[in-house]
């Protein structure tokens, strides 16, 4: 399918390197999909089986450029579920993001002072580990 005029990306600039697309390893794609949807309120942007033994799910944080997947049949994204780490999703009132996951039924770690940046930490149900990341002084 192309895109139309409201779905077609930006264009990548000359010597960009744009980072859209990162693979998460899970168990169970079901139940992967519900928790970003459901408990992130991340947007599925995709999913589909283009082939036998083959799913693709594309899901998109709120407000992001960068989208995660989730992935079955497909040898050359397989690593073992649980092992992505870090992952940060930058927010503009960190105890607010807290709170909304919270509330969604996911459960956040405290909100840490490193040095005047602050984060908080949370998994998805395979070990997949997130960081909430707010910097005061970025707009």
């Amino acid at each position: 399918m192309l895109p139309d005029a409201e779905t077609t990306p930006p264009p990548v600039p000359p010597g960009a390197l744009l980072l859209e697309l990162v693979p998460v390893p899970v168990t169970d794609l079901d139940r992967s999909k519900a928790f970003y949807v459901d408990r992130l309120g991340f947007v599925e942007d995709v999913d589909v089986r283009p082939a036998d033994g083959v799913r693709i799910v594309q899901l998109t944080p709120p407000g992001s450029a960068c989208s995660i997947t989730l992935t079955e049949g497909l040898s050359a994204l397989d690593m073992p579920p649980g092992t992505l780490r870090g992952l940060h999703l930058v927010v503009s009132d960190i105890e607010a993001a807290r709170a909304a996951l919270i509330e969604r039924g996911t459960e956040v770690g405290p909100v840490q002072d490193m040095g005047g940046v602050y984060y908080a930490y949370f998994a998805d149900p395979d070990g997949n580990t997130w960081t909430l990341q707010h910097m005061p002084w970025r707009p």
